[in-house]
């Protein structure tokens, strides 16, 4: 019984690893379809291997490390004709980087729940743009001792692959967390809300992204929209949405993006998604938190109040036979 046991534990943890490898590889072919080259070097605005990493070690420890360096040398090994010690440096960046986000997050009492603005903090400055620092010092490092990036390009190279890692956790990160609590919706949700939310924010990304009127100003009223309504389960689709159509058009070279160069362009693109990421996850746990406050304080409330009932003295039932007595004699 006990071996049987711990024979299925040791399936559905390899099962898991090979769901989080797949997954991490599948969003790396997605990522690099809009590939740019920085100084010769390639590199994508949003990487979302970096979140499904991140989120991945928060789900479920250090202990699927292992998947996720996999996944690395697989994308790798697709990018390059020979696996080197050259590549194997940059797939063990692209591994300790989020697990080194993962240990800075749990040193500092991170909540996977996203309900405290503490939390939202901490994944921005520790998550994303510290634990990313390791990937692009990596990656663009390889490259300048290798011999194929020269030394006054590193820091360009540089900047456009930390951007492009720290945008994945922003984006990725946040709404894989949000799937965790994913429920079959009820009859009485706000269906007509969330149907409304979603095509003005089709609309509006569209607009604000296609439109040579640099109308990028309109995405934000629809992020707080969706953050005060819905919290971070509205607002991290909605901050995603925004940051693919965004690369999308940046990487076509429309819209507000049009007759920029390729290094105007990822500055435009890391900006924006950084302002869009930061709204939709910070506004949302201050949301939730507040949320939680008051629920907190009505619950708090109603104890007190069946507290001072219970004890409050009730009155006799006596009538007049507890009053002073009188009689004859």
């Amino acid at each position: 019984m006990i071996r049987s046991e711990e024979n299925r534990r040791r399936a559905v943890t390899v099962v898991q690893m090979l769901a989080i490898t797949a997954a991490y590889f599948g969003s790396a072919r997605l990522g690099l379809l809009r590939q740019v080259s920085v100084e010769s070097a390639v590199v994508t605005p949003l990487w979302p291997p970096s979140g499904i990493a991140l989120a991945s070690f928060l789900y479920l420890g250090v202990r699927i490390w292992p998947a996720i360096a996999l996944g690395a040398v697989l994308v790798v090994m697709s990018l390059t004709d020979s696996f080197t010690f050259w590549s194997a440096a940059v797939a063990a960046g692209s591994t300790l980087a989020p697990l080194c986000s993962y240990l800075a997050l749990r040193a500092v009492g991170f909540r996977v729940e996203l309900d405290r603005l503490r939390d939202g903090v901490v994944l921005v400055f520790l998550g994303a743009m510290g634990g990313m620092v390791i990937s692009a010092t990596a990656g663009a490092g390889v490259q300048l001792l290798s011999g194929s990036l020269p030394a006054d390009q590193f820091w360009q190279v540089w900047s456009a692959w930390w951007a492009g890692d720290a945008m994945g956790v922003l984006m990725v990160t946040p709404l894989l967390l949000v799937l965790r609590k994913a429920r079959m919706p009820r009859l009485d949700d706000r269906w007509a809300e969330a149907l409304a939310l979603a095509l003005v924010a089709v609309a509006a990304t569209v607009v604000a992204t296609r439109s040579s009127l640099s109308m990028i100003y309109l995405l934000f009223p629809v992020l707080v929209w969706a953050a005060l309504r819905f919290q971070l389960a509205g607002s991290a689709p909605c901050a995603l949405l925004m940051s693919v159509m965004a690369i999308i058009a940046g990487t076509g070279g429309v819209g507000p993006f049009e007759d920029h160069s390729v290094l105007e362009v990822m500055l435009n693109l890391s900006i924006l998604n950084g302002c869009v990421a930061l709204t939709a996850l910070l506004l949302a746990a201050i949301v939730t938190e507040h949320n939680n406050i008051r629920h907190e304080t009505e619950v708090a409330c109603e104890e007190l109040a069946a507290l001072v009932e219970e004890l409050a003295p009730r009155p006799s039932s006596g009538g007049w036979s507890d009053g002073p007595r009188s009689g004859l004699g």
